[in-house]
């Protein structure tokens, strides 16, 4: 922080002797900051030089002598000069200008070279700074309505910034361009956290260096950095992941299928047929399903977005949610947390016979393909989804032509052929 520097003033002042009747010429500097003292002084100096005929200037009364009689202020010429009657004493008068003049130069040089000294020492002082601490305390002040997987990633970033460095501390001054594509490799082959082994995944080191990222970008808004550096660092690219989902046909196995967990069986075929997060569902209260005019609409605040969501669902989604309970009531009590859901999930797919590798988020890219493959608008899908950029939305786009394709290739009629002339011998037959 910039501290407020004093602008000093510098002045010539007469004194008057004590034995005669002159005047000692003195240069005064004020407001002067004075390393011993808190609070600004003056310093006095004195020119040498002794006048004997100023002019006094009758209209500025400065107080009375022990006499009873005014003193005043000495006149000044348009350059501020005291102005004397005696020859002698006008040049002496000129002189201590002189002086004065080369005091101000010098303190206003010094108010210019002391600002630009602070900052400089201020900024060395920040770049002295820990950026792992630094990252660790903005991460509430960056997300402070932000859902907890955002938290747990940064926070994540944090212990593995840690682990990189071996616990020391990461000075501001030592993170450059090559510091990060440093940190980059260390990244591909960083370790997992919680109780998972092996390293993590390209896309999970890509998401974690991008917060790395996002982390530098906000020290140097703060000024923690003078260069901008992790916009000339290139982030990990992201592999195409292949997102499981259920077709039409499956679904309807799976519906068929017994779970020994009705409650989630219900929650599964909400969610598919609503595109509502698992940590949504969980947390969806009757108060929150409201009747319109054209329907059943749920009224809640997405988790991981925060964003307040007004979203119409179907007659056989609100069948699923079963009796009505309470305001406050859960609609799927019971429901276990995504940690221990897993495991009944799986016991019940295949049970159904479904060879595929499916979770109970799958049941969101479910709902998301189904409603392109029917011609819903990408638009309109986006926003049933919660999605904040289409792009995403795009991700399940592309299922869809991969299933059109199987689609148009599926049909085949047998004995329909047209022959072709594939070479000159045919021609010639």
């Amino acid at each position: 922080m910039r501290k407020p520097l004093l602008h000093t003033k510098v002045t010539v002042k007469l004194r008057k002797s004590e034995y005669r009747e002159e005047w000692y010429l003195v240069i005064e500097s004020y407001p002067i900051r004075k390393p011993d003292s808190k609070k600004p002084g003056r310093i006095i100096e004195a020119v040498n030089r002794t006048i004997t005929t100023p002019i006094w200037d009758t209209t500025a009364i400065t107080g009375i002598d022990e006499n009873g009689n005014y003193k005043y202020k000495p006149k000044r010429d348009s350059n501020g000069i005291i102005q004397c009657t005696s020859q002698l004493d006008k040049e002496s008068c000129r002189y201590a200008d002189k002086v004065r003049a080369l005091r101000q130069q010098e303190y206003d040089t010094a108010v210019v070279y002391s600002e630009r000294e602070q900052e400089m020492i201020a900024q060395n002082e920040r770049s002295e700074q820990d950026f792992i601490a630094y990252f660790n305390s903005i991460i509430h002040k960056c997300h402070p309505n932000s859902s907890k997987s955002i938290i747990i990633n940064w926070t994540r970033v944090g212990e593995l910034l840690s682990i990189y460095s071996e616990g020391k501390p990461i000075p501001f001054k030592k993170i450059t361009v090559k510091f990060l594509e440093d940190l980059k490799l260390f990244m591909l082959t960083a370790p997992q956290g919680g109780n998972k082994s092996g390293t993590l995944s390209q896309n999970s080191a890509a998401t974690y260096f991008s917060i790395v990222k996002a982390g530098l970008h906000r020290a140097f808004i703060d000024e923690y950095l003078t260069v901008d550096v992790a916009a000339k660092v290139k982030g990990i690219p992201e592999l195409k992941v292949k997102r499981e989902t259920l077709t039409i046909e499956e679904a309807e196995l799976l519906a068929r299928t017994p779970c020994e967990n009705e409650v989630l069986k219900r929650a599964f075929f909400f969610a598919v047929l609503t595109g509502i997060r698992l940590c949504d569902i969980h947390e969806l209260t009757w108060g929150e399903i409201q009747k319109t005019a054209t329907g059943w609409r749920v009224d809640f605040t997405q988790r991981k977005t925060h964003v307040v969501d007004y979203l119409p669902i179907s007659e056989q989604a609100y069948s699923l949610c079963g009796e009505p309970g309470e305001h406050d009531q859960q609609i799927f009590a019971g429901l276990t947390g995504s940690s221990w859901i897993s495991r009944p999930l799986k016991k019940w797919i295949a049970a159904s016979g479904i060879k595929k590798h499916i979770t109970f988020h799958c049941s969101r890219h479910t709902f998301a393909t189904l409603q392109l493959a029917n011609g819903t608008d990408i638009y309109i899908v986006k926003g049933m989804l919660g999605h904040t950029n289409v792009k995403t939305t795009q991700i399940y786009a592309h299922i869809v032509d991969k299933d059109k394709r199987n689609a148009a290739d599926a049909i085949q009629i047998d004995g329909l052929s047209i022959p072709h002339e594939s070479n000159d011998e045919s021609k010639a037959v």
